[in-house]
């Protein structure tokens, strides 16, 4: 139940541009009209969901995507996710 709150509050927060960060978070169907660029993941981030959703957008950003799809995120001893990046 954890899970698919947090799942449903990422989300949520994907609607929400990062000034800070190029890359956006977009869904399956705006993924099946870019490039695959792979997939990244983040781990130990502590706080809120807002704080995974952003490091997945520096990360992104860093490896030269545009867009990102969060593709599973979990929680042992800090949050760690991981999402499919595009271009």
């Amino acid at each position: 139940m954890k899970i698919k709150t947090t799942l449903t509050a990422l989300s949520l927060l994907s609607v929400v541009a990062f000034g800070a960060s190029a890359a956006e978070s977009i869904n399956a169907a705006q993924a099946s009209k870019m490039t695959d660029l792979g997939a990244i993941s983040v781990s130990g981030i502590t706080g809120a969901p807002s704080d995974i959703e952003q490091a997945i957008a520096n990360k992104a950003d860093s490896e030269g995507a545009t867009a990102y799809k969060i593709i599973g995120v979990r929680e042992d001893n800090g949050w760690h996710a991981t999402a499919k990046i595009y271009k």
